[in-house]
């Protein structure tokens, strides 16, 4: 064969870069015209923030909204309820995942640490309470007390009994290993017809009473008779959540009409409005020193605030703004709570997270 007759290797194909100019001229553009049409300080602003390392960590294990946080007394880890129908357990250094509770079947929409940290009680939307080992994940025992979903519930300061608010509009006092029922409260009627539910429950400090919030004002009851003590708000209205001073000096109302009030409980003298928000608040938290507040609600922030004065000292905005690795926003904050030593705070989002940070 003569070397006319070999076939030569054919040269290499240049490589087109049309494609890699038309999408660069694409991204110019539009970059031009960001620039051109908005505020170009607010442009690099967002940019900064976008690539910045947020100064939080975040949970990521749930795959619906997240109802409820509770730190383990001990502060060494969390637990998280979630419309995804089950609570997670995780360190709370670093979000290493402990365990997954399945029992309910239905949303979990309320959680509580006991103060001795030995349970967990999670309340759902299939009407029950359920008490769990943190560390086994073993059921001790379901409580099927109410008829309606179970909004929220707390333990009491010695760990013995426990309160449970619900849609069918009552809130019972109940042992906490046994069910036997202590105290029943029903509600108002709701201008529906039928009973009002109840949204929100907390103890005081000692144990004596009991804050309920639903439709009108908060009200606080005693929890060995059930009779009404005082009521604390307008008559209108609903309330989200409620929350104890721990001194149980003062109680906080988180309410609908995008306010916190602040009770002094024995005078029944109202001290103060917090005004921050732009939509409904569902849920606060007092810091364990007593001197702040953390509130969050339908504008998808956390606010942080002086408890004596309501001077606001800091937004969170986790939640909602865009940056790298958070890629939704949460159309709410359904939950707030304070670490033990009163350092961060943890928090809930329709946004399906878990974010712990520092309330600076």
């Amino acid at each position: 064969m003569s070397i006319l007759d070999k076939q030569l290797t054919p040269s290499p194909r240049r490589r087109s870069h049309r494609r890699l100019y038309t999408i660069l001229g694409i991204v110019v553009i539009l970059v031009a015209i960001l620039f051109i049409f908005t505020n170009v300080g607010n442009d690099v602003a967002f940019i900064g923030h976008f690539v910045t390392p947020p100064q939080h960590f975040t949970y990521s294990g749930h795959s619906d909204y997240v109802s409820a946080v509770a730190w383990s007394p001990d502060g060494k880890r969390i637990a998280s309820a979630s419309g995804d129908h089950t609570a997670q357990v995780w360190d709370a250094s670093n979000g290493g995942h402990v365990l997954t509770y399945r029992r309910h079947s239905a949303d979990v929409l309320t959680l509580a640490w006991s103060p001795n940290g030995q349970y967990i009680a999670t309340g759902s939307l299939d009407n029950t309470v359920q008490i769990w080992n943190p560390t086994s994940g073993a059921q001790v025992y379901t409580y099927h007390g109410q008829s309606g979903a179970v909004f929220d519930l707390a333990w009491s300061p010695d760990n013995t009994r426990i309160a449970s608010a619900s849609s069918d509009g009552t809130v019972k006092i109940w042992d906490a290993l046994t069910g036997n029922n202590i105290v029943t409260y029903t509600g108002p009627s709701s201008l529906r017809g039928g009973v009002a539910a109840s949204n929100a429950v907390a103890w005081s400090p000692d144990g004596t009473y009991l804050a309920i919030g639903g439709l009108g004002p908060a009200i606080l009851i005693s929890t060995t008779t059930g009779q009404i003590i005082g009521y604390y708000g307008p008559d209108s209205g609903q309330a989200h959540s409620v929350a104890f001073s721990s001194n149980g000096q003062y109680l906080a109302i988180g309410r609908d009409n995008t306010t916190v009030e602040v009770w002094e409980v024995a005078t029944k003298t109202k001290v103060y409005i917090y005004n921050g928000h732009s939509d409904d608040v569902f849920t606060l938290a007092w810091s364990p020193d007593g001197k702040r507040i953390a509130s969050g609600g339908g504008d998808a922030t956390v606010q942080v605030w002086d408890a004596l004065s309501g001077g606001h000292e800091y937004t969170y905005r986790g939640h909602v703004d865009y940056y790298w690795g958070h890629f939704t926003s949460g159309q709410q904050v359904d939950t707030v709570a304070w670490s033990p030593d009163g350092k961060q705070i943890a928090s809930g989002s329709t946004d399906n997270t878990v974010q712990v940070w520092r309330p600076q």
